[in-house]
């Protein structure tokens, strides 16, 4: 197995890391917090240009045809930057969730629209309880029930619920079921809800693997300023120390993340539990990042005007969504102790 990343990965990466961190910065996500939407439409428009809405699109319709492993590491850097317009749903989730459902008419009739930019279109889990950013799609695919439905904005009543973190946009969603379109039910619609809950947790993953770079960088880069008896507290060994668990543990949990997309892209049959072990360990790191964060920060890390609070909230909120740590853990459980499963190295890293 080689999930190595191609040196065209890499650099792509690297120019939309650029591009982001110029354009995403805590000041503008201070601003969007202040509008209507929270979005920003020249931002998006700036996506389009980029061709990053119709990354995963098929070539067919418009789009790149890239797959999971080509975009992770790109929502590796959205998370970097606590990006909140849906460009990760969409590519890793909505876009997949199309496809899967097999439909050449509404493939047809909406992926062209999501590669140029004209559409936006969110996926609803039960799993969720809360749709984020229905409020600006032009399409929400809904689970209810055991069936799976198209949505559009005047089918629905939409109510808003706060989230800590204000760069998250969520919304309780009703919705007519003899009104909207059924698109699947039963054991299809099954494996539709089970794909997008996987593609989900991957992207919460990868972007929970930006945030924690963002708030090591952002830790060291205070304590290397604030001084205390004379010298920068980042020269004590208690906040060295802080920092660097942080750090050894972000990148062990790389490797799983990027495995999980590769396992997706490849439709491995180990990609449910490939998913389940990433969102584990990255979240993990997330949190640990956030708390000792505040450790080196003192109280003040907490704070309104510390940037540091803006990619915390993104952690905490990143845990909870596409399923739970005692979640994903039963889902890994359920596979380590079955009569089949196939442990140890030489299974693990087999091709």
């Amino acid at each position: 197995m080689d999930f190595t990343f191609s040196e065209d990965q890499l650099l792509f990466q690297e120019s939309v890391k650029d591009f982001l961190m110029n354009e995403v910065t805590p000041e503008t996500i201070r601003a969007a917090w202040q509008t209507d939407t929270g979005r920003s439409d020249g931002l998006w428009q700036q996506f389009v240009e980029l061709g990053l809405t119709g990354i995963t699109v098929p070539e067919a319709f418009g789009g790149l045809g890239m797959n999971e492993l080509d975009f992770v590491l790109l929502a590796q850097e959205a998370g970097y930057v606590a990006l909140s317009e849906p460009l990760v749903h969409s590519a890793l989730v909505a876009v997949p969730t199309i496809l899967q459902l097999d439909n050449s008419e509404f493939s047809a009739q909406w992926l062209p629209k999501i590669a140029a930019g004209e559409a936006k279109v969110v996926v609803g889990l039960a799993i969720n309880g809360l749709v984020e950013d229905a409020h600006i799609a032009d399409l929400m695919i809904l689970e209810s029930g055991d069936a799976v439905y198209a949505v559009t904005q005047d089918q629905a009543t939409l109510r808003y619920n706060e989230s800590i973190d204000l760069g998250r946009k969520l919304f309780s969603v009703e919705f007519d079921q003899s009104v909207a379109t059924k698109l699947a039910g039963g054991e299809f619609a099954q494996n539709i809800i089970a794909g997008a809950l996987n593609r989900g947790a991957l992207a919460a993953a990868a972007q929970a693997l930006g945030a924690t770079q963002r708030m090591i960088d952002i830790s060291v880069q205070y304590t290397s300023e604030r001084k205390q008896f004379g010298v920068a507290i980042g020269t004590f060994q208690a906040v060295k120390h802080h920092m660097a668990n942080v750090a050894y543990k972000l990148e062990y949990a790389k490797t799983p993340v990027y495995r999980a997309a590769y396992a997706l892209a490849n439709g491995l049959s180990s990609a449910e539990r490939n998913v389940s072990h990433a969102k584990i360990v990255a979240c993990e790191v997330a949190d640990l990042a956030a708390k000792n964060s505040i450790q080196v920060h003192g109280a003040m890390g907490y704070t309104w005007e510390m940037d540091l609070h803006i990619f915390m909230k993104r952690a905490w909120a990143l845990n909870s969504s596409y399923g739970t740590a005692g979640f994903h853990k039963q889902r890994l459980a359920a596979y380590v102790f079955s009569d089949d499963a196939l442990l140890g190295a030489g299974n693990t890293f087999a091709a």
